[in-house]
Protein backbone atom coordinates (compact mmCIF):
# COMPACT_ATOMS: atom_id res chain seq x y z
CA UNK A 1 0.00 0.00 0.00
CA UNK A 2 1.19 3.06 -1.31
CA UNK A 3 1.60 6.15 1.22
CA UNK A 4 0.42 8.93 -0.67
CA UNK A 5 -0.72 12.43 0.42
CA UNK A 6 -4.67 11.72 0.75
CA UNK A 7 -3.34 8.84 2.92
CA UNK A 8 -1.11 10.53 5.01
CA UNK A 9 -4.10 13.32 5.69
CA UNK A 10 -6.46 10.53 6.65
CA UNK A 11 -4.48 9.06 9.14
CA UNK A 12 -4.02 12.67 10.71
CA UNK A 13 -7.79 13.20 10.99
CA UNK A 14 -8.11 10.02 12.71
CA UNK A 15 -5.38 10.68 15.37
CA UNK A 16 -6.95 14.00 15.93
CA UNK A 17 -10.42 12.37 16.24
CA UNK A 18 -9.12 10.21 19.08
CA UNK A 19 -7.26 12.88 20.38
CA UNK A 20 -10.07 14.90 20.78
CA UNK A 21 -12.89 12.83 21.66
CA UNK A 22 -15.30 13.99 18.86
CA UNK A 23 -15.55 14.73 15.22
CA UNK A 24 -16.67 17.86 16.03
CA UNK A 25 -13.63 18.87 18.22
CA UNK A 26 -11.20 17.45 15.42
CA UNK A 27 -13.35 19.68 12.89
CA UNK A 28 -12.26 22.27 15.00
CA UNK A 29 -8.86 21.84 15.61
CA UNK A 30 -7.83 20.90 11.69
CA UNK A 31 -10.25 24.15 10.48
CA UNK A 32 -11.95 21.43 8.42
CA UNK A 33 -15.80 21.17 8.64
CA UNK A 34 -16.85 17.66 10.84
CA UNK A 35 -18.53 16.26 6.91
CA UNK A 36 -15.04 16.79 6.10
CA UNK A 37 -13.68 14.93 9.29
CA UNK A 38 -16.39 12.26 8.73
CA UNK A 39 -15.46 11.77 4.44
CA UNK A 40 -11.46 11.50 5.88
CA UNK A 41 -12.54 8.52 8.54
CA UNK A 42 -14.30 6.71 6.24
CA UNK A 43 -11.73 7.07 3.26
CA UNK A 44 -9.65 5.33 5.40
CA UNK A 45 -11.90 2.86 6.45
CA UNK A 46 -12.44 1.69 2.79
CA UNK A 47 -8.95 1.64 1.74
CA UNK A 48 -7.82 -0.12 4.91
CA UNK A 49 -10.94 -2.48 4.65
CA UNK A 50 -11.78 -2.60 8.12
CA UNK A 51 -14.14 -0.25 10.70
CA UNK A 52 -12.08 1.71 12.51
CA UNK A 53 -14.49 3.65 15.01
CA UNK A 54 -17.75 2.77 16.36
CA UNK A 55 -19.68 5.99 16.56
CA UNK A 56 -23.20 6.21 18.24
CA UNK A 57 -25.46 9.44 18.75
CA UNK A 58 -23.59 9.68 22.33
CA UNK A 59 -20.24 7.67 22.29
CA UNK A 60 -17.42 7.17 20.05
CA UNK A 61 -14.47 4.72 20.24
CA UNK A 62 -11.84 2.74 18.65
CA UNK A 63 -12.66 -0.76 17.31
CA UNK A 64 -10.03 -2.98 17.82
CA UNK A 65 -8.74 -3.05 14.84
CA UNK A 66 -8.43 0.82 15.03
CA UNK A 67 -7.23 0.79 18.43
CA UNK A 68 -4.26 -1.37 16.89
CA UNK A 69 -4.07 1.35 14.45
CA UNK A 70 -4.02 4.32 16.13
CA UNK A 71 -0.89 2.51 18.64
CA UNK A 72 0.79 2.39 15.71
CA UNK A 73 0.66 5.53 13.78
CA UNK A 74 0.04 7.98 16.63
CA UNK A 75 3.76 7.98 17.55
CA UNK A 76 4.54 8.51 14.00
CA UNK A 77 1.85 11.13 13.50
CA UNK A 78 3.49 13.06 16.69
CA UNK A 79 6.72 12.27 15.67
CA UNK A 80 6.30 14.02 12.43
CA UNK A 81 4.63 17.65 14.05
CA UNK A 82 7.75 17.64 16.07
CA UNK A 83 9.72 17.39 13.37
CA UNK A 84 8.31 20.06 11.31
CA UNK A 85 8.44 21.64 14.31
CA UNK A 86 12.19 21.70 14.93
CA UNK A 87 12.82 22.42 10.90
CA UNK A 88 10.75 25.68 11.56
CA UNK A 89 13.05 26.89 13.92
CA UNK A 90 10.48 26.71 17.14
CA UNK A 91 11.91 23.22 18.43
CA UNK A 92 11.87 24.55 21.77
CA UNK A 93 8.48 25.74 21.65
CA UNK A 94 6.03 23.70 24.56
CA UNK A 95 2.43 24.25 23.07
CA UNK A 96 -0.91 22.47 22.93
CA UNK A 97 -2.33 20.22 25.35
CA UNK A 98 -0.27 17.95 27.52
CA UNK A 99 -1.93 14.64 28.76
CA UNK A 100 0.05 13.07 31.71
CA UNK A 101 -1.29 9.09 33.64
CA UNK A 102 -0.09 9.26 37.16
CA UNK A 103 -1.19 7.00 39.83
CA UNK A 104 -2.52 9.45 43.44
CA UNK A 105 0.10 9.23 45.07
CA UNK A 106 2.63 11.08 42.59
CA UNK A 107 -0.21 13.56 41.98
CA UNK A 108 -1.01 14.36 45.65
CA UNK A 109 2.45 14.14 47.44
CA UNK A 110 5.04 15.00 44.45
CA UNK A 111 3.24 17.75 41.37
CA UNK A 112 0.19 18.77 43.35
CA UNK A 113 2.87 21.66 45.65
CA UNK A 114 4.73 22.48 42.37
CA UNK A 115 2.64 22.04 39.17
CA UNK A 116 1.37 25.56 39.32
CA UNK A 117 5.28 26.50 38.19
CA UNK A 118 5.21 24.42 35.08
CA UNK A 119 2.32 26.02 33.72
CA UNK A 120 3.19 28.99 34.74
CA UNK A 121 6.51 28.24 32.80
CA UNK A 122 4.58 27.83 29.66
CA UNK A 123 1.71 29.87 29.39
CA UNK A 124 0.93 28.19 25.50
CA UNK A 125 0.53 24.68 27.10
CA UNK A 126 -2.66 23.34 28.95
CA UNK A 127 -1.83 20.22 30.87
CA UNK A 128 -4.38 17.35 32.00
CA UNK A 129 -3.19 15.66 35.20
CA UNK A 130 -5.10 12.46 35.58
CA UNK A 131 -4.74 10.45 38.39
CA UNK A 132 -5.51 6.39 38.28
CA UNK A 133 -4.70 3.29 40.19
CA UNK A 134 -3.85 1.32 36.73
CA UNK A 135 -2.03 2.86 33.42
CA UNK A 136 -4.33 1.00 31.24
CA UNK A 137 -3.61 1.64 26.98
CA UNK A 138 -1.50 4.91 27.33
CA UNK A 139 -1.32 5.58 23.57
CA UNK A 140 -4.89 4.19 22.85
CA UNK A 141 -6.39 6.87 25.58
CA UNK A 142 -4.37 9.46 24.24
CA UNK A 143 -2.04 10.05 26.98
CA UNK A 144 1.37 11.73 26.03
CA UNK A 145 3.36 10.70 29.11
CA UNK A 146 2.76 8.63 31.99
CA UNK A 147 4.70 8.37 35.40
CA UNK A 148 4.29 5.03 37.57
CA UNK A 149 6.27 3.44 40.25
CA UNK A 150 7.46 -0.30 40.48
CA UNK A 151 8.40 -2.90 37.60
CA UNK A 152 7.44 -1.32 33.94
CA UNK A 153 4.68 -3.04 32.35
CA UNK A 154 6.63 -5.11 29.02
CA UNK A 155 5.47 -2.75 26.01
CA UNK A 156 6.37 -0.56 23.12
CA UNK A 157 6.61 2.11 26.17
CA UNK A 158 9.94 4.23 26.40
CA UNK A 159 10.31 3.60 30.04
CA UNK A 160 13.14 5.68 31.99
CA UNK A 161 13.83 5.39 35.41
CA UNK A 162 13.86 8.76 37.43
CA UNK A 163 14.44 7.74 40.69
CA UNK A 164 14.29 5.10 43.58
CA UNK A 165 12.46 5.34 46.90
CA UNK A 166 12.49 3.65 50.17
CA UNK A 167 9.36 2.54 52.12
CA UNK A 168 8.96 4.05 55.17
CA UNK A 169 7.22 2.67 58.25
CA UNK A 170 5.88 6.06 59.59
CA UNK A 171 3.86 7.33 63.02
CA UNK A 172 3.39 10.87 64.67
CA UNK A 173 4.67 11.47 67.74
CA UNK A 174 1.43 11.68 69.37
CA UNK A 175 0.46 8.20 68.51
CA UNK A 176 3.78 6.97 70.22
CA UNK A 177 3.53 9.15 73.22
CA UNK A 178 -0.17 7.32 73.73
CA UNK A 179 1.02 3.84 72.27
CA UNK A 180 4.58 3.05 72.96
CA UNK A 181 7.64 2.90 69.74
CA UNK A 182 7.88 -0.41 68.94
CA UNK A 183 11.33 -1.67 68.48
CA UNK A 184 11.15 -4.24 65.77
CA UNK A 185 8.89 -4.87 62.99
CA UNK A 186 7.45 -7.32 64.88
CA UNK A 187 6.31 -5.30 67.42
CA UNK A 188 3.73 -4.05 64.86
CA UNK A 189 1.41 -6.95 65.21
CA UNK A 190 0.61 -4.82 69.06
CA UNK A 191 0.10 -2.25 67.64
CA UNK A 192 -2.97 0.12 65.06
CA UNK A 193 -1.90 -0.28 61.75
CA UNK A 194 -3.35 1.74 58.70
CA UNK A 195 -3.77 -0.71 55.92
CA UNK A 196 -4.08 0.61 52.55
CA UNK A 197 -6.51 -1.19 49.30
CA UNK A 198 -4.57 -2.90 46.71
CA UNK A 199 -6.32 -1.97 43.48
CA UNK A 200 -5.78 -5.03 41.78
CA UNK A 201 -7.00 -7.42 44.83
CA UNK A 202 -9.14 -5.30 47.03
CA UNK A 203 -7.34 -7.21 50.06
CA UNK A 204 -4.77 -4.83 52.06
CA UNK A 205 -1.15 -4.43 51.07
CA UNK A 206 1.32 -6.86 53.01
CA UNK A 207 3.94 -5.04 55.41
CA UNK A 208 7.46 -6.47 54.06
CA UNK A 209 10.56 -5.44 55.22
CA UNK A 210 14.36 -5.90 54.08
CA UNK A 211 17.42 -5.32 55.23
CA UNK A 212 20.46 -6.41 52.50
CA UNK A 213 19.52 -10.28 51.34
CA UNK A 214 16.88 -10.22 54.41
CA UNK A 215 13.35 -9.76 54.20
CA UNK A 216 10.33 -10.49 56.17
CA UNK A 217 6.57 -10.04 56.00
CA UNK A 218 4.87 -9.06 59.89
CA UNK A 219 0.95 -9.28 59.87
CA UNK A 220 -0.47 -6.26 60.58
CA UNK A 221 -4.38 -5.29 61.76
CA UNK A 222 -6.55 -2.18 61.70
CA UNK A 223 -9.82 -0.74 61.58
CA UNK A 224 -8.69 2.06 58.97
CA UNK A 225 -8.18 1.01 55.11
CA UNK A 226 -7.74 3.48 52.58
CA UNK A 227 -6.42 4.36 48.95
CA UNK A 228 -5.94 7.87 48.86
CA UNK A 229 -2.22 8.74 49.97
CA UNK A 230 -3.03 11.72 51.25
CA UNK A 231 -6.10 10.38 53.19
CA UNK A 232 -3.49 7.98 54.80
CA UNK A 233 -0.76 10.70 55.36
CA UNK A 234 -3.22 12.84 57.26
CA UNK A 235 -4.67 10.16 59.04
CA UNK A 236 -1.06 8.93 60.16
CA UNK A 237 -0.25 12.73 60.91
CA UNK A 238 -3.65 13.02 62.85
CA UNK A 239 -2.27 9.73 65.13
CA UNK A 240 -4.36 7.68 63.93
CA UNK A 241 -2.24 4.68 63.30
CA UNK A 242 1.15 3.22 62.08
CA UNK A 243 1.78 3.76 58.58
CA UNK A 244 3.71 2.60 55.29
CA UNK A 245 4.43 5.16 53.00
CA UNK A 246 7.29 5.80 50.33
CA UNK A 247 10.14 7.93 51.77
CA UNK A 248 10.08 10.58 48.65
CA UNK A 249 6.61 12.23 49.49
CA UNK A 250 7.03 12.42 53.51
CA UNK A 251 10.71 13.86 54.03
CA UNK A 252 9.70 17.62 54.45
CA UNK A 253 7.83 15.64 57.40
CA UNK A 254 10.02 13.32 58.60
CA UNK A 255 12.85 16.44 59.06
CA UNK A 256 10.29 18.57 60.57
CA UNK A 257 9.41 16.13 63.17
CA UNK A 258 5.87 15.76 62.41
CA UNK A 259 6.55 11.74 61.96
CA UNK A 260 8.95 9.55 62.98
CA UNK A 261 10.71 7.06 60.68
CA UNK A 262 10.32 3.53 63.16
CA UNK A 263 13.02 1.52 61.27
CA UNK A 264 15.11 3.42 59.71
CA UNK A 265 17.67 0.12 59.86
CA UNK A 266 16.01 -1.85 57.48
CA UNK A 267 15.89 0.17 54.33
CA UNK A 268 16.14 -1.87 51.84
CA UNK A 269 11.99 -2.32 50.46
CA UNK A 270 11.82 0.28 47.81
CA UNK A 271 10.18 1.39 44.43
CA UNK A 272 11.48 3.14 41.62
CA UNK A 273 9.36 6.06 39.70
CA UNK A 274 9.46 5.50 36.25
CA UNK A 275 8.34 7.83 33.39
CA UNK A 276 6.98 5.92 30.33
CA UNK A 277 5.92 7.61 26.76
CA UNK A 278 5.53 6.00 23.35
CA UNK A 279 8.72 5.16 21.68
CA UNK A 280 9.41 7.61 18.99
CA UNK A 281 12.65 9.25 17.87
CA UNK A 282 11.28 12.96 18.45
CA UNK A 283 9.71 13.08 21.38
CA UNK A 284 7.56 15.81 21.73
CA UNK A 285 9.15 19.63 23.19
CA UNK A 286 6.01 19.21 25.89
CA UNK A 287 7.10 15.46 26.76
CA UNK A 288 10.32 16.60 27.15
CA UNK A 289 9.39 20.41 28.95
CA UNK A 290 7.87 17.50 31.49
CA UNK A 291 10.02 15.19 31.88
CA UNK A 292 12.89 17.84 32.87
CA UNK A 293 10.40 19.27 35.23
CA UNK A 294 10.23 16.58 37.19
CA UNK A 295 13.69 15.74 37.40
CA UNK A 296 14.20 18.98 38.70
CA UNK A 297 11.58 17.96 41.32
CA UNK A 298 13.31 15.20 42.34
CA UNK A 299 17.09 16.52 42.08
CA UNK A 300 16.54 17.51 45.93
CA UNK A 301 15.23 14.30 46.87
CA UNK A 302 17.60 11.39 44.71
CA UNK A 303 19.19 10.47 48.14
CA UNK A 304 15.94 9.61 49.66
Amino acid sequence: MALDGRLLSNVSVLAAVVDSGSFAKAADALGVTPSGVSRAIARLEARIGVRLLDRTTRSLGLTDEGRELYASINPLVLGIEDAVTRASGSAGAVQGRLRVNVDAFTSRLLLAPHIHRFVERHPQLSLELIARDQLGDLVGEGFDIALRFGTPPASSLVARKLIETRVATVAAPGYLARHGRPAKPAELTQHVCIQVRDPLTGQPFAWEFRRGRKAIEVPTAGRLLLTDPGTILGACVAGAGIAQIKALGIQELLDAGQLVDLFPDWPDERFSLHVLYPSRHLPAAKVRAFIGFVEELLAPRAAG
